[in-house]
């Protein structure tokens, strides 16, 4: 079966810490984030495109810019989350550890939720390291399992 596909990049700055690491990762640091977003479908619009890139702007960045982008990511559990929101420090609360994994796939559900036949996001947290979550069948009929989060 034949399939087209387009990428948006979008990038975004953020800070996060995983709570329970044994590294580095366990304090407050930040990235320049990359995101790489598929969108697929079997069939071309009347347009001649998948989706037209604009949109894919109005959808997914601006839910990038609106609840991740320069903001700190953290578990809802994390002792740093009411210090921070306590001092006006833009935060947004995940239920998962704040992973470039559970970050993609909190971006492909924003992305799908909103209409869009997002195949898979990619996250490359620096240069070297990138992370991808990608639906599975089940998705396609209007399932998704990813984990949550919201601007707090």
């Amino acid at each position: 079966m034949q399939r087209f596909s387009v990428t948006k990049v979008i990038e975004f700055s953020y800070g996060h810490r995983l709570l329970e690491h044994d590294g580095k990762c366990r304090y407050l640091h930040g990235h320049n984030g990359l995101l790489e977003v598929d969108i697929d479908t079997e069939s071309l619009d009347e347009m001649g495109m998948v989706v037209d890139f604009g949109r894919v702007n109005e959808i997914v960045k601006a839910w990038v810019e609106a609840n991740l982008d320069h903001k700190m990511l953290l578990r809802r559990d994390d002792p740093m989350t009411p210090v921070l929101q306590s001092a006006g420090e833009p935060v947004f609360v995940m239920e998962e550890n704040p992973t470039a994994e559970n970050i993609a796939a909190l971006v492909w559900t924003a992305g799908r939720k909103a209409g869009l036949h997002v195949r898979e996001v990619r996250l490359w947290e620096t240069s070297t390291s990138r992370a991808a979550y990608r639906g599975g069948p089940a998705d396609d009929e209007g399932r998704d399992f990813a984990p949550g989060g919201r601007p707090e």
